[in-house]
């Protein structure tokens, strides 16, 4: 069993037991589309702590995007609900990378892939290098951006 998913086990009872609604709401959340992941495809799988990561990082995004559309819709109580699930799910990714160490990369990728002078058509390439380098770390559309730019 992955550790993160143990952590996250322990810290659910913790928050329970705390009484802390908004930890112990969003830790079974998070959980349970953990679970939905293991039992997704024909077989049913123990995911590792990479995967479990990728779940905690979309069920982060899906937060903040509906803390946005909420704020935008007027509900702040439900917006600031959001986020505070967001700030819960947050503490358990890796640190995220800035913009300028995104920058570093995707320059230092481009490098070294050679594609500097073959423009967007390099941008598939570019991005599967990249990938596996900023899974969990750096949003995928902040990434894609700054390879636009870049290669644009």
């Amino acid at each position: 069993m992955s550790e993160l998913k143990d952590r996250l086990r322990t810290d659910l009872t913790a928050a329970i037991k705390g009484r802390d609604e908004v930890t112990s709401s969003t830790l079974r959340m998070v959980l349970t589309a953990i679970t939905n992941a293991e039992v997704a495809g024909k077989e049913s799988r123990e995911l590792t702590d990479d995967d479990v990561i990728g779940v905690l990082s979309s069920e982060g995004k899906k937060r903040r995007e509906a803390a946005e559309a909420f704020a935008d819709a007027g509900r702040v109580e439900q917006a600031a609900k959001e986020r505070a699930e967001a700030e819960v799910i947050a503490g358990y990714l890796p640190a995220q990378l800035t913009e300028q160490e995104v920058a570093d990369l995707v320059t230092s990728t481009i490098a070294a892939l050679g594609v500097a002078d073959d423009g967007m058509r390099a941008m598939g390439r570019v991005m599967g290098a990249l990938q596996p380098q900023v899974k969990g770390r750096a949003d995928g559309g902040v990434v894609a951006a700054e390879v636009r730019r870049q290669l644009g």
